[in-house]
C-alpha cells in the first residue's frame, strides 16, 4: 500500500538531497574504502562508505562471538558495491517472478570471490544481507553441519541491529523495517507475510528428528521468502540453544551424525543427553516462555513487556564490541570507467542480467582510455635512447574489464579467450594480482576439462605464492599450490598446504577430494579412503561419482600396483615428474646452453639478450631445421631466427610445431638488424 506523503514533506526531502549533492561536488564519484577486512566501492560518498563498512566490522565481530572465535576466515575476498542510484541498483538486481527483488541488498556468491551490493537510498540496507552474510562466514568458520543449523543461526543472525554504540540481536527477524521508499519518497508497506513468532505460534510443528533429517542446502537456496515453518523452527531451535550455551554439545552431534554416521535420534540422546521429545518439549516450552518478547520490534518494547526479562532478553542489547575509530580506513578514488567494470561484472555473475553486463564490459575493453591515448603519442613521438620493446604494446581498454571477461571465459570453459583477456589485462595493468590468480584457475581447469598435463607448472607455484602474499586467506590458492605440488612430485608439503586450505575453507569438497589424492601419492591408504567414505555421502552426485572411480582406482593400485580406470583396463602409469623448482634449474640450463649455441654460430656476441610479449603470427620453416618465426608486439613485427627448430628452449609446450598460428607468446632474443632477430627461447601462454 502505497501513502503519499504531502507536497512541503517531499519538497524538503529533494532540498536535503540537493543539499547532500552540493556539499559531495568536489569529492570523486566513485571512492574504494578499505577496512580491515572489506573493501567498499561507492557512489554515495566518503561518509557513508566508512559508515557501511564499519557496519560489516560490526558484524563479523558479533558473529565471531556467536561461534565463541577470536578471528574469523574470509576465505576469499569480500567487495561491497554501495549504490547511491536507486535505478542503478535495481537494474543490477537478481529477478524475481521477473520483477527485481524488493529488498535493500543482495549477495552474490563466487569461486574467486563474493560480492554484496547495496541500495543506500534504503535506511540500513546491510541488514536485508545479514543472513547470506552470516551464511558465508559460516561457510569459512564452521565444520559441515546440517540445514536446520546453518539457517537457524543465520536467521538469529538476522535480527541484528547496529549503531555506532549499540548491538542489538535475538528479536524475530521477520519484524524488521516495515516501511521502505521509491523515488519520490513514497512510502510502501514490505512486510506482507507472517513473523517466525505468528507461524510458530499457529502451526504444528515437525518433530526434531524430521527437522534435522530434512534435506536443505542453504547456499543453493532460492532467494525467496524465508517465512516457512523450516525457517522458523530452525530458528527457534538456534535461538533456545545459543540461550542454554549448547553448542559445543551441537558441534559433538555434527560428528556423531556426519562423521560416525549415528542414526540423528541416537546422536541428539548422546550428545544433548536428551531424548528427541525431550528436546522437543524443551525447545516448546522456551519458546512459550520467550514469545512475547521475540515478537516485539526492538529491545525497549520487550523490556516495557516484560519488566522481568530473562537473562537473553537482557543480553540482546549491549554495546558495540568495536567503534568508529578502531578500524583503519583507507581512501583512495575509483575511475568511472573502472567503476563500470565493477559493477557490469557483478552483472555477468547473474544469469538474468548477463548479456547487459558482457556488453558493457567488451565497450569498456575495447574503447580507448585516456591512458592509451597517451601511450599511443608515445609510440608517435620516440624519445631518445628509449627501448622499443619497453613500451606498451597493442592492448587498449580498461584493464579491469578485460579481468573480468577472462574470468567469465574461464567459467565458461572457453580457455583461450580467457588467456588472451589476460594477456591485455596484464600489458595495461602488470601488478594486479587477480590475474596472476585467474592464470592459475585457468591453466588447471584447461587441464582438468581436457584431461591433460598441467602446463607451467613452476610458473604457476611461482604466481600462486605471489596470490598468497597478496592475499594471505585466499583458500583456493592454498589448494591450487597444493595440487600443484602433488604433481610435481612433493606430497609431504602438497599435504600441508592442502591442510592450510582446509583450514580456510572446511567445507569445500573439492579440497577434501585433492587431500585424498595426495594420501593416494603418498601411500596412505586408510587416510585417502575415510576421506573418499565422506564423499560418498555428499549431496553431490558429481562428487560422489568422482570419490567413487577414485576409490576403486587407489584399491587396484594398493593392491597390484598398478593404478586402473574406472572400466577395468590398466591406466598407464606415468613416471614420476620432477620438481617445479628442479624444472626451474632445468630451464635456466637449457636458456644458458642455447646462449652458448648462438656464441659459437656468432663468435664474440656481446648483443644483450631481450624479451617481449606479443602474438606469434606464423611460423616458416621452408629452410627446414631453420625456422623463421613472425612475432607480433606494440612496436610492430619481429622475424625472429632459429638455426634449428627442434632445439629452441621450448616453455608451456613439449613440441615445437611449425603450425603455430595466431598464438600469444614471450619470446627472448638476440637483436640484429632493423626488425630481425636470432631466437633464444620461446614461452607459450
Amino acid at each position: 500500500m502505497l501513502r503519499a506523503r504531502s507536497i512541503p514533506s517531499y519538497l524538503a526531502c529533494v532540498v536535503v538531497m540537493l543539499c547532500v549533492a552540493s556539499r559531495a561536488a568536489n569529492q570523486p564519484a566513485w571512492q574504494q574504502i578499505n577496512s580491515t577486512h572489506f573493501m567498499v566501492i561507492t557512489d554515495a560518498g566518503e561518509k557513508k562508505g566508512r559508515e557501511i563498512a564499519f557496519r560489516f566490522e560490526q558484524m563479523r565481530t558479533v558473529f565471531a562471538t556467536l561461534l565463541g572465535k577470536e578471528r574469523l576466515n574470509q576465505s576469499v575476498p569480500l567487495t561491497i558495491l554501495a549504490l547511491a542510484n536507486d535505478k542503478a541498483y535495481y537494474q543490477a538486481a537478481p529477478l524475481r517472478q521477473g520483477q527485481p527483488i524488493d529488498v535493500s541488498g543482495f549477495f552474490v556468491r563466487g569461486d574467486d570471490q563474493d560480492f554484496i551490493v547495496l541500495n543506500v537510498f534504503e535506511a540500513e540496507p546491510w541488514r536485508a544481507v545479514a543472513h547470506d552474510f552470516a551464511l558465508m562466514l559460516l561457510r569459512y568458520n564452521y565444520p559441515p553441519a546440517q540445514g536446520w543449523f546453518d539457517e537457524g543461526l543465520a536467521e538469529y543472525f538476522a535480527s541484528i541491529r547496529l549503531d555506532d554504540k549499540q548491538i542489538e540481536i535475538g528479536g524475530d527477524p521477520a519484524l524488521g523495517t516495515s516501511e521502505s521508499r521509491d523515488l519520490l519518497m513514497n512510502q510502501r508497506d514490505a512486510r506482507a507475510t507472517k513473523s517466525l513468532t505468528d507461524l510458530l505460534g499457529v502451526a504444528t510443528w515437525m518433530s526434531l528428528p524430521d527437522l534435522f533429517s530434512m534435506k536443505h542446502d542453504a547456499y543453493a537456496r532460492n532467494e525467496g521468502p524465508h517465512q516457512t515453518l523450516y525457517y522458523a523452527e530452525s530458528w527457534i531451535v538456534l535461538h533456545y540453544l545459543l540461550h542454554e550455551k549448547r553448542l559445543p554439545e551441537t558441534g559433538s552431534y555434527f560428528d556423531l551424525v556426519l562423521n560416525q554416521h549415528v542414526p540423528v535420534e541416537e546422536a541428539i540422546q548422546k550428545a544433548y543427553g536428551m531424548s528427541p521429545a525431550q528436546l522437543e518439549q524443551a525447545v516448546k516450552e522456551y519458546f512459550g516462555i520467550q514469545k512475547k518478547t521475540l515478537a516485539s520490534g526492538d529491545s525497549n518494547q520487550r523490556a516495557a513487556a516484560t519488566p522481568n526479562a530473562s537473562t537473553m532478553e537482557q543480553a540482546s542489547r549491549f554495546p558495540s564490541p568495536i567503534s568508529p575509530g578502531d578500524s583503519a580506513i583507507t581512501v583512495k578514488p575509483i575511475s568511472e570507467p573502472e567503476a563500470r567494470a565493477l559493477y557490469a561484472g557483478i552483472q555477468v555473475r547473474i544469469p538474468e542480467r548477463r548479456e547487459v553486463g558482457l556488453k558493457t564490459l567488451n565497450a569498456l575493453a575495447t574503447t580507448p582510455t585516456s591512458a592509451d591515448q597517451k601511450a599511443e603519442q608515445r609510440q608517435q613521438v620516440k624519445r631518445m635512447g628509449e627501448d622499443a620493446e619497453q613500451l606498451p604494446d597493442n592492448a587498449i581498454g580498461v584493464p579491469v574489464a578485460h579481468r573480468i571477461l577472462a574470468w567469465d571465459h574461464v567459467e565458461h570453459g572457453e580457455f583461450q579467450e580467457a588467456f588472451s583477456e589476460l594477456s591485455d589485462a596484464s600489458s595495461l595493468d602488470p601488478r594486479d594480482m587477480w590475474i596472476r590468480y585467474y592464470l592459475c584457475i585457468a591453466k588447471y581447469r584447461m587441464a582438468q576439462a581436457k584431461h591433460s598435463e598441467m602446463m607451467g607448472l613452476a610458473n604457476m607455484m611461482i604466481d600462486l605464492k605471489g596470490v598468497i602474499e597478496w592475499y594471505p586467506e585466499m583458500a583456493g590458492a592454498y589448494d591450487l599450490l597444493a595440487f600443484a605440488r602433488n604433481i610435481g612430485g612433493t606430497p609431504s608439503t602438497a599435504l600441508q598446504t592442502e591442510r592450510e586450505a582446509m583450514g580456510l575453507s572446511p567445507r569445500n569438497e573439492e579440497y577434501i577430494y585433492h587431500l585424498a589424492e595426495i594420501y593416494i601419492a603418498s601411500k596412505k591408504w586408510d587416510a585417502a579412503n575415510a576421506l573418499l567414505a565422506r564423499l560418498k555421502t555428499s549431496s553431490d552426485p558429481k562428487v560422489v561419482a568422482q570419490a567413487t572411480e577414485l576409490g576403486e582406482q587407489a584399491g587396484s593400485e594398493r593392491k597390484y600396483g598398478i593404478p586402473v580406470a574406472a572400466d577395468g583396463t590398466a591406466s598407464p602409469k606415468y613416471a614420476p615428474q620432477k620438481s617445479p623448482f628442479d624444472a626451474l634449474e632445468e630451464e635456466e640450463a637449457k636458456r644458458e646452453a642455447a646462449e652458448k649455441n648462438n656464441g659459437a654460430e656468432m663468435p664474440g656476441d656481446n648483443r644483450v639478450t631481450k624479451f617481449i610479449s606479443g602474438r606469434l603470427l606464423a611460423v616458416d620453416c621452408s629452410n627446414s631445421p631453420a625456422a623463421v618465426l613472425t612475432v607480433s608486439s606494440g612496436t610492430g613485427q619481429l622475424k625472429l631466427r632459429a638455426a634449428d627448430y627442434r632445439a629452441i628452449v621450448l616453455i608451456g609446450a613439449d613440441n615445437f610445431s611449425c603450425d603455430w598460428r595466431n598464438r600469444e607468446v614471450t619470446v627472448n632474443y638476440k637483436p640484429g638488424l632493423g626488425k630481425e632477430g636470432d631466437l633464444v627461447s620461446l614461452e607459450m601462454r
